[in-house]
């Protein structure tokens, strides 16, 4: 598969090495608004072609689009991509808005194209077997994920720069970039929820620096809390009737163990390295591009759209706006 790469920061090199290291993918070209960055990152991950007029960008030789760029810019950039007749795959959050989600959704599958999620936990073969433990810890009662990563943003922004991350013109903010990686296995181990509460702390750009949400069901209560201005140290749990299941990353679903009852634990699955976890994404990518009707990119599209709504629903709830 030849791909083009829209984005020049970490999260963009991440994908390429795990595509190449996983399925042997090529990388033709990589756009940037500047020649200098998208030279400099053309150069340091061995991309033929560097361009920084988008129109022309996608034109170029290649089958494929990984995008990288600012929240704001995914709608119209998957648009104009998929318009030129290439299949993409976008980082989280795909779109802003569940609408807009839904156009592009009809979009691709008018012109017989992928579009898909790069959300690590969907891709992630770990996935299947977090499912099978959750069947041998009997009722499940609550639940509580957390992504408490200290932004390595946080010094710049607290000298008096403003990071993209921190930017809500951007449609940036901690729910957007971490509290996205709870939603996703909430509403894909358990289904869409009955009531949701939430609310936010702002910082001085006007972005949710943290936040936490609750989601009500019949019989059980998902809680999460999520930060850009403080690390976690304790991981996330599964609480059954039987045991408990401890997850140490919700995003990487890593290092995962089952507790039972009487204190024995049963590791499930240790550390994985991110770049494997990216790779994964490419993987499954190019598994839907060979086979459209693969049943899982029809349950990674539902389940898109369904956390793009939750997503909005939290936004609104707790009052997080982007100008």
């Amino acid at each position: 598969m030849r791909y083009g790469v829209i984005g020049t920061g970490w999260i963009a090199k991440s994908f390429i090495d795990g595509a190449r290291q996983i399925c042997g993918s090529e990388f033709a070209a990589v756009y940037s608004r500047t020649q200098e960055s998208g030279s400099r990152f053309a150069a340091e991950n061995k991309i033929e072609k560097v361009y920084t007029d988008i129109n022309e960008f996608a034109k170029g030789d290649f089958d494929a689009v990984y995008i990288a760029s600012p929240n704001r810019l995914h709608y119209e950039q998957s648009k104009l991509m998929l318009q030129s007749g290439k299949h993409v795959i976008c980082e989280k959050p795909i779109t802003v808005e569940p609408e807009e989600l839904e156009e592009l959704q009809t979009l691709a599958d008018a012109k017989g194209l992928i579009y898909v999620e790069a959300i690590m936990y969907m891709f992630n073969p770990a996935r299947d077997l977090l499912k099978d433990a959750i069947g041998k810890i009997g009722k499940i009662t609550s639940v509580h994920f957390d992504f408490s990563q200290l932004s390595s943003k946080y010094p710049a922004y607290k000298r008096g720069e403003l990071p993209n991350i921190f930017n809500p013109a951007l449609a940036t903010g901690c729910l957007m970039d971490l509290g996205i990686y709870c939603v996703y296995p909430a509403l894909d181990l358990f289904g869409m929820p009955n009531k949701i509460t939430a609310c936010a702390h702002f910082m001085e750009s006007g972005a949710d620096g943290s936040g936490t949400a609750g989601l009500l069901y019949d019989d059980k209560l998902i809680t999460f809390t999520y930060s850009k201005l403080g690390q976690d140290r304790l991981g996330n749990q599964i609480f059954g009737d039987e045991g408990t299941i401890k997850i140490e990353s919700i995003s990487k679903l890593i290092n995962m163990s089952v507790v039972a009852n009487n204190g024995t634990e049963k590791e499930i699955i240790g550390d994985v390295p991110k770049e494997t976890l990216m790779g994964y994404e490419a993987r499954g990518f190019e598994r839907f591009i060979a086979n459209p009707s693969d049943a899982h990119y029809q349950t990674m599209k539902q389940r898109a759209l369904q956390v793009s709504q939750v997503m909005k629903q939290i936004r609104e709830i707790s009052g997080i706006k982007f100008e």
